[in-house]
C-alpha cells in the first residue's frame, strides 16, 4: 500500500511535504523542463516586492566547500508581473503556488497581499528573514514587535482561509521569541530557515566573491541543515501546534524524513534545485520509498516523533 502523503499546512492540505523554497524555483518556469511542477506539494515564488528590482550587482554567488554563499538583492519583476503573469502560467502546470512577499514595512506588506486577493493560491508566506534594501543592510524584522506588526498587516489583508507564514532566519535573534510573537500576531504556521551571514573571498581578484558584501552574504546548502533542524526542533517544542516549513540544506528523501522528525510539516527544496533541477521530484521519491520500506502508512505521523513523549 502508498503511503498518504498528504500533510497539513494550517488550512490547507498539501498532497505530499516537498515543496520549493523561495529565491531557488524562481517561479516555477526554470524548473518546469526538468521537473513535473503538478508532483510536489508547491512551488514557492521568489520574493516579491511592489516594484521591478534589478537586485545587486554581479557576481552575486560563490560556491564553497558544503554550500554556497549568495547576495542576490531581491532582484524581481514586481507584483504586477507576478499576478498577471506568472501566477496564471503557474496554476496552468497544475502547480500549487506559495508566494514569498517581501516589503519595506507594515504598510507594502498589507499592500503585496491585497494584490492576491482572490487570486489561486495555497498560501502566503512573509519574507522577515532577508537583508532588506529598505533596512540599511540589516536582516529586516528581527524584533518580535517588528515582525508582529508585518504579520498582522499580511494576516488582515489575506483571506482568511490562506494560511499565512512567517519565514525566519537564524542570525541574531530569539527564534523561539520571535516565533511566538509572530504566531500571536495571525501568523498560520512558520518558515524555517533563511541562510546564514556567511562570506567567501576570491583570491585572484583581491575581492569578496559575492558583490553584496560581507553583510550581505548568506551561506546556504549542507553546511547549514544541523542549524536548520535545531532551529525547527527548538520551534515546534515552544509552538508545538504551528505548522512548520523546514529548510536548510535538503538534498534527499531522507533529510526530509529528519525534518519532519524534529517537528516540520513540510518540507522547502533549495539549493540543490541550483545543480539538479529535477531535485524536487527525485526528493520527493526517495521519501515516498523510504516511508514503503520502514511501513510508515503515513508521512503526518512523523511530524515531531523525535521529540519523543511531546507528541
Amino acid at each position: 500500500m502508498r503511503p498518504d502523503l498528504t500533510v497539513r499546512l494550517g488550512s490547507w492540505e498539501a498532497p505530499n511535504p516537498v515543496l520549493t523554497a523561495a529565491g531557488c524555483a524562481g517561479t516555477g518556469r526554470e524548473l518546469a523542463p526538468f521537473c513535473d511542477l503538478s508532483r510536489i506539494g508547491a512551488v514557492t515564488t521568489k520574493s516579491v516586492m511592489i516594484e521591478p528590482r534589478a537586485g545587486n550587482p554581479m557576481p552575486r554567488m560563490a560556491e564553497t566547500p558544503s554550500g554556497m554563499v549568495s547576495a542576490l538583492g531581491l532582484q524581481g519583476p514586481g507584483i504586477d508581473v507576478l499576478v498577471q503573469r506568472d501566477l496564471p502560467w503557474l496554476v496552468s502546470q497544475g502547480a500549487r503556488a506559495i508566494v514569498s512577499l517581501a516589503g519595506s514595512g507594515p504598510q507594502e506588506y498589507s499592500e503585496l497581499a491585497h494584490r492576491l486577493d482572490g487570486l489561486s493560491i495555497c498560501a502566503v508566506e512573509v519574507n522577515l528573514s532577508c537583508v532588506n534594501p529598505a533596512s540599511q543592510g540589516r536582516r529586516f524584522a528581527h524584533e518580535p514587535a517588528e515582525a508582529a506588526a508585518v504579520v498582522r498587516a499580511v494576516r488582515d489583508a489575506t483571506a482568511g482561509d490562506v494560511p499565512v507564514f512567517a519565514k525566519l532566519a537564524v542570525d541574531g535573534v530569539d527564534l523561539r521569541e520571535l516565533a511566538e510573537a509572530c504566531v500571536t500576531a495571525g501568523a498560520d504556521g512558520l518558515s524555517l530557515i533563511n541562510t546564514v551571514r556567511g562570506l567567501a573571498v576570491n583570491i585572484d581578484t583581491r575581492r569578496l566573491a559575492v558583490a553584496g558584501g560581507s553583510e550581505q552574504g548568506g551561506l546556504s546548502g549542507p553546511a547549514i541543515r544541523p542549524i536548520a533542524l535545531a532551529a525547527v526542533h527548538d520551534v515546534h517544542a515552544t509552538v508545538p501546534d504551528v505548522p512548520i516549513i523546514g529548510m536548510g540544506g535538503v538534498r534527499s528523501g531522507t533529510d526530509v524524513m529528519e525534518f519532519m522528525l524534529a517537528g516540520a510539516s513540510a518540507v522547502a527544496v533549495g539549493t540543490a534545485i541550483v545543480h539538479d533541477p529535477g531535485a524536487g521530484e527525485r526528493i520527493l521519491r526517495e521519501f515516498t520509498e523510504g516511508l514503503e520500506r520502514r511501513g510508515i502508512e503515513r508521512a503526518a505521523d512523523l511530524v515531531g516523533a523525535a521529540h519523543g513523549g511531546n507528541e
